[in-house]
Formats: structure tokens, C-alpha cells, sequence
């Protein structure tokens, strides 16, 4: 073997953990040190310059060339003081990932020499090419022109020597092609929509805040052990692997003591988020060995977004300094927990009213149970595309098992709040509406307990789950842009919303007071849901999966088959009405979305493929060989009695041996034939069959893995992949 793998086990295990502490000041002295804030803006902004920067911020201004101008001469200020030597526009592509492309800051000066500059223009637009990205055919390859256009919404901030510029990024015919524009379209409509009923309670609300608080799982492997895996370096997974004899079934890893090594990485990560205003909150560790956690304290949904991104990027350059390569795959590691990103949503007025969370008093309560009803319904009517917007190819392998949600969208409220819809129904809608203490008893009354610690449980098998003050969309996966769900959760929403106060306009035209007309309107509703969309029970039960068809709630578990959803003529007008995208956009999304199927499951079959010719069954037939020589040796010797132990596993070694190369060659014709097909999505769903032959190629692999010499075996084994940190 050309790495051997027992010398990088023994280099593993000798590796110290880095002495990374913080600085010395505080972490509130260096917070947002590398960001262009408020503050920074008060000091390096002229008076008139600022109020217009702050006025198209906080109220959505137009932002003209002479405020760019200013804004960009404050920031040169700034960005030359901190050794700034080049810009670049970062945005969100639909790569999965973040782009950028970096200009100096220098020109010539018209006498030999350079200066640096940096004007309104180069702050607001760039130009990348468009057709070199994911389009879904809305760029020709030989229409290059696209742009990317500064989102105000976002500081500006430095990593190392580069000032980057938050953008979105659009086509030249006008066309999202990117995460953030749909977000940001999506939080505009639910803002709309939510403003105007909430003006009913409240006549000071102008605005509606969405909000985000993420939750990144992760794993880490060390770096030599990953990269003698071709699998985990391709793909991110690991292809094959028998399970470890100790995985996580004790649950000891679980909130542990977090090692060294992994402390000093955390550590480092967590300074350098700090100071690019990234207010990450907790660490720990997470059920399976090696998986982590982190969380930030919930923020504005747009910018929130943004520094999940950059916090993932942070994460993968940092852990190579600390020996460890990060893990964003869904499910790296079969038999153990995968790895989401819970998106933790809610909504709040501009007047610091929480829209997700009971209030002081009755009307503040009846303001509550209004959104908190159409959010479920929003739920309910959009529960197949909701379920497509954190589909993909990876994400797949996580749902439905080991803690994460199932495949299908269904909303956890908890005893206590599915009470109270259902006492809702039963009492005349003039009925007060009290604030309940935890021991209180009902009097006949609408009762909103005031604390929900304790009156409410959690459910790790609910994809949509109320916590208390907000909902929280287990269902993402950790390597995905929590945009592209947050986008179709607000849109769904911002519908229903409007639907909702349609019909209670209609309803207080009859002279109604607000209490009637809102509950009047909402019964309806809560009868739809409590029963369909509503579901506190364990996910994972076949008898839930035969329940959900029965509700009418979306089944489906094939992947591509799940995009569809986006072009269905209700997710089509959903998304239209609210102006998050538009036909165009949703139809071009798909094709992005089955290319990227396709390309993942082909990659994995590829690497599987060669990886079983070239590293598993060469090291099968050797030790065959060792065998064969021994059981002859030992006939030569002793006669033809014994060896049965030797001979019965040769034949199970070339059973396995021969069901490998059959299983490789199949799925290599598979692929063959599945490229011929003609449109994204028929070949997606050939990708999807083949996805499924890697799986059956897996188990003779991992059957062999058992029975090989352990000397021979030439990948490093999930003992120790898992166990090394």
C-alpha cells in the first residue's frame, strides 16, 4: 500500500492540541472588530452620508451614487488602517456555497506609479459571469454577463487582507441566481403581510422582523486518517465501513468532556466569529463520537444566514490548523447519528412585540394564537414543498432515522398548545383569553400558559417543532444554505397571511369586534389542522407513515420526485403572489437542483466503483492467497484432514470477492445508461436507483472488512475514524 494505515493512526494519536487561547481583552472589546458596524459607520461617515446609509438599512431606501461614494470613502478609511490590500463582492450561488472574486484596490496613477481606490461603483456592482455558475438554463454559456449588487442589509467585514461585500447576485435579464435575493424577497413579503394584521392590535407596527437562530452539527476527522479515505475526500461520506464494535449506543460522547484538541479548535473558531460580529453561544458535544455543535444567539434572519455561511467556511480552514478536517455531510457515518442544522424561525415587530410567543395580557395573546394558527396552516397547505426545500442528495441519507425528522412535514405543538386549540373550538369566540400560570387548572377559559418551560415537551422526530417563543425546522441539513428553507417557509407564510386577513376583513365589516372576527376566522382553520398538519406522536413509526397518506399529507421519499413540488400550480402561485420567485426562476431552481443529484450520486458511484476495484478487492484476493497457501501448506504437511475453518472462509471471501466485482460492473452499466437519458429529470431518478445499488454494493464490502486480515485492509476503519480526536 502506498499509505500505510496503522503509521497514520499511531501519527493521530500522537498529535497535541494547539495552545489557542483568545485574546486578552474581553470578547465584547473585540466583538464585531472586523466588521464595518454602526459604530464604525458613526466614525468613519459624514453626518449626511450615515442618515441616508441608515435610512436605506432600516426603512429600504433606494441608495444613491453620491451616499455610495461616501460610504465607500469611510470604508477605504477603515479597510487602509487594517491593511486592507483587495475587495471582493461575497455572495451565495447556487453551488452550495459561498463565491468571490478579489480586485486590488490599486490603479495606476498616471505617473508610474499606483494609488488606492475605491469608489461608490465598486461597492454597490460587480460583474461575474453568470453562465459559469448554476443557472438552470436561464444563461446561455455564451451570455456571460451577471451581477452582483451590495446588500446594505449586511455589514461589510475583513477576513485577513480583503474587505468583503455582502451581494446579491442576479442575472443581466433581471433573474435571481443566488440564496440571498429569494431570502431577502421573502422576508420583504412576510413582513407585508404580517405588518398589516399586526397594525390591528397595534396601529405604531411598520415593520415585521424574521428571525433565525441556527444550529450547525458537525463532525471532525483527523487529517490523516481522511485523507487515506478516497470516499470521505471526494464525497464527504464514507461510501463503506463496517460499524464499530462501541459507536454511540452508550451515550457517553453526549454533552461530554470535549477533548483537548477539539477545545483548542473550538476556541480559535469561536475568536474569529466573535470578531466578525458572529455571536456564537454555546458548544458542546453532540450524540455520536466525534460530532460537535455550535449555536449562535438568535439574530435578524438575512444577516443571520450570512454568518452561517461564513461560520462554515471559518470552520473548514481553521480545523486543518488543529489536525482535524470538518464534516458538513448529512451522514458521514453509517449506523450513527447524522448532522442537521436546526433552524430555529420566529417573527417580531419593529415595536419589540414577539409574534411567536403569548403575551402579557388577552390581546396580546389573541395576537399569538393568530399567527401561530396560520403559520401551521402555512405548514399544512405547502407541507410537499416545504419538504422540497431541504431535499437534496446528502440530506437523504439523515431523514428518517437516528434523531433526525422523517420525510415528511409535520408540526409538534405539545399538550399544552394542542389543548388550546382544541378548547378553542369548543368555547363561543367572545370567550376571555387569560394568561395561565403553570399550575392553574382550566376554568372554562382560553388559557395561554405565560411560561412554557415546562408545558411543553420537545419531539426530535417532528420536523416542525413549537418550542415555546418560536418554531424550530429540524429538517435542514448542516451542509445546506438555511436560506432556500427559510425562503419557502416565509413565503408560505406571507400567503396564508394574506388569505387570513382577507377573511377577517370580511369579518369585522360586520361590525365584529376583533376578539370574534380573529376567532371566528380561526376556527376554521384550527379544524383543518389540529388534525392533519398537527402530529405529537413518535415520526418514526410505520403506523405515522400509513397515517400521514391518510391525512393527505406528501409522502414521497425520492428526491428528484420531491422538486417537483416547486412547480406545482399552488407552489407556482404561492411563490408568484408573494414575489419570491418567479415561474422562471422555480423552473430553472429544478434543473439546478436534479443537475446537482445527478453530479453528487454519480461522483459517489464513480468513487465507489474504483474504490472497490482498486483498494477492496485487491486486499480480499491477497488475503485469499495467504489462505489458499496456508491451507495448501497445510495439506502438504498434515494430509488432507483440518483446515475446514481455513477452507470455509476462502469460500465466503470469494463469495463476497465475486458479489463485489457482479454489484460494480452492474452499477457501472447503470451509469452508463442512465447518461444517455435525455432532460434532468429522467436522468435523477435513474441517479436515484443507482443511489440505491451503492448501498447494496456496501454490504458485501462491509462484510469483508470483518473478515480480512486487519493488517491488509487498506482504508483506516471507523474505530478509528470515530475514536481519534
Amino acid at each position: 500500500m502506498s499509505i500505510d494505515r496503522f503509521e497514520l493512526v499511531r501519527a493521530s494519536f500522537g498529535k497535541k492540541a494547539q495552545a489557542v487561547g483568545a485574546p486578552s481583552q474581553k470578547s465584547s472589546e473585540y466583538f464585531g472588530a472586523c466588521v464595518f458596524d454602526r459604530a464604525k459607520m458613526r466614525k468613519y461617515l459624514d453626518p449626511e452620508t450615515l442618515e441616508a446609509l441608515l435610512e436605506c438599512i432600516d426603512k429600504g431606501h433606494p441608495l444613491d451614487r453620491a451616499t455610495a461614494d461616501g460610504v465607500a470613502r469611510g470604508m477605504k478609511e477603515w479597510a487602509l488602517e487594517n491593511h486592507v490590500t483587495h475587495i471582493t463582492h461575497w455572495f451565495q450561488p447556487l453551488t452550495e456555497g459561498t463565491a468571490e472574486k478579489h480586485d486590488s484596490l490599486i490603479d495606476l496613477d498616471g505617473k508610474g506609479g499606483v494609488i488606492e481606490t475605491f469608489d461608490g461603483s465598486s461597492l454597490a456592482q460587480q460583474e461575474p459571469d453568470a453562465s459559469s455558475f448554476p443557472n438552470g438554463g436561464i444563461r446561455a454559456t455564451f451570455e456571460a454577463r451577471g451581477y452582483t449588487a451590495w446588500d446594505p442589509t449586511s455589514p461589510v467585514f475583513i477576513q485577513e487582507d480583503t474587505l468583503c461585500i455582502p451581494t446579491v447576485f442576479i442575472a443581466y435579464t433581471g433573474e435571481a441566481l443566488d440564496y440571498k435575493t429569494p431570502l431577502k424577497r421573502s422576508i420583504n413579503a412576510v413582513s407585508d403581510a404580517a405588518a398589516a394584521i399586526c397594525r390591528l392590535f397595534d396601529p405604531r407596527v411598520n415593520k415585521v422582523r424574521c428571525y433565525l437562530g441556527w444550529e450547525q452539527e458537525y463532525f471532525l476527522v483527523d487529517e490523516d486518517l481522511y485523507a487515506a479515505r478516497p470516499d470521505l475526500m471526494i464525497t464527504g461520506r464514507t461510501l463503506m465501513g463496517h460499524m464499530s464494535s462501541k459507536n454511540q449506543q452508550l451515550g457517553d460522547h453526549y454533552f461530554g468532556a470535549i477533548p483537548g484538541r477539539v477545545a483548542a479548535f473550538m476556541r480559535e473558531l469561536e475568536v474569529e466569529a466573535l470578531r466578525l460580529g458572529i455571536p456564537l453561544k454555546t458548544r458542546h458535544n453532540e450524540v455520536a463520537p466525534n460530532q460537535f455543535e455550535m449555536a449562535p444567539i438568535y439574530g435578524d434572519a438575512n444577516l443571520s444566514n450570512d454568518q452561517n455561511q461564513l461560520v462554515m467556511n471559518l470552520m473548514n480552514n481553521l480545523a486543518r490548523k488543529h489536525g482535524f478536517v470538518v464534516l458538513l455531510h448529512e451522514k458521514p457515518f453509517a449506523g450513527i447519528n447524522g448532522s442537521g442544522k436546526h433552524c430555529n424561525w420566529s417573527l417580531g415587530t419593529d415595536t419589540g412585540r414577539p409574534l411567536m410567543a403569548p403575551g402579557r395580557d388577552a390581546a396580546e395573546n389573541l395576537q399569538f394564537l393568530t399567527f401561530f394558527v396560520n403559520v401551521l396552516m402555512a405548514v399544512q397547505r405547502h407541507n410537499g414543498v416545504l419538504k422540497a426545500s431541504i431535499a437534496s442528495a446528502t440530506n437523504a441519507h439523515r431523514l428518517g432515522g437516528h434523531e433526525a425528522p422523517p420525510a415528511i412535514i409535520s408540526a409538534f405543538l405539545g399538550r399544552t398548545m394542542s389543548a388550546v386549540l382544541r378548547k378553542i373550538l369548543e368555547v363561543p369566540s367572545d370567550t376571555p383569553i387569560r394568561i395561565a400560570g403553570k399550575k392553574e387548572r382550566s376554568v372554562g377559559l382560553i388559557e395561554i400558559p405565560e411560561i412554557f418551560v415546562d408545558n411543553t415537551d420537545r419531539n426530535r422526530t417532528s420536523p416542525f417543532a413549537f418550542t415555546g417563543n418560536r418554531f424550530e425546522f429540524r429538517a435542514v441539513g448542516s451542509s445546506a444554505n438555511c436560506a432556500g428553507a427559510l425562503a419557502t417557509l416565509n413565503a408560505a407564510v406571507a400567503e396564508q397571511l394574506l388569505d387570513f386577513k382577507k377573511a377577517l376583513d370580511a369579518e369585522l365589516e360586520k361590525g365584529k369586534t376583533l376578539q370574534v372576527a380573529v376567532l371566528d376566522t380561526l376556527k376554521p382553520i384550527i379544524a383543518q389542522i389540529i388534525d392533519t398538519i398537527c402530529f405529537d406522536g413518535n415520526g418514526y413509526s410505520e403506523e405515522w407513515q400509513q397515517e400521514a397518506r391518510r391525512r393527505g399529507l406528501d409522502t414521497e421519499t425520492r428526491v428528484p420526485e420531491m422538486f417537483k413540488a416547486f412547480t406545482t400550480p399552488e407552489s407556482v402561485a404561492m411563490f408568484t403572489r408573494t414575489g419570491v420567485y418567479t415561474e422562471k426562476e422555480l423552473a430553472a431552481r429544478n434543473e439546478v437542483k436534479w443537475d446537482i443529484y445527478i453530479k453528487k450520486v454519480q461522483i459517489e458511484s464513480r468513487v465507489m466503483v474504483r474504490m472497490a476495484i482498486n483498494h477492496i478487492i485487491p486486499a480480499a484476493v491477497e488475503y485469499k492467497t495467504r489462505l489458499l497457501k496456508e491451507v495448501a501448506l497445510n495439506q502438504q504437511v498434515m494430509g488432507q484432514d483440518g483446515c475446514g475453518t481455513e477452507i470455509e472462509l476462502i469460500r465466503r471471501i470469494g463469495g463476497l470477492i465475486e458479489e463485489v466485482s457482479d454489484r460494480a460492473e452492474s452499477m457501472r452499466l447503470a451509469r452508463k445508461r442512465a447518461n444517455t437519458l435525455e432532460g434532468e429529470y429522467d436522468r435523477a431518478m435513474a441517479y436515484h436507483a443507482i443511489a440505491a445499488q451503492i448501498e447494496e454494493l456496501r454490504r458485501p464490502i462491509d462484510k469483508l472488512e470483518e473478515f480480512v486480515d486487519n493488517q491488509l485492509w487498506p482504508l483506516p476503519k471507523y474505530r478509528e475514524l470515530l475514536f481519534i480526536s
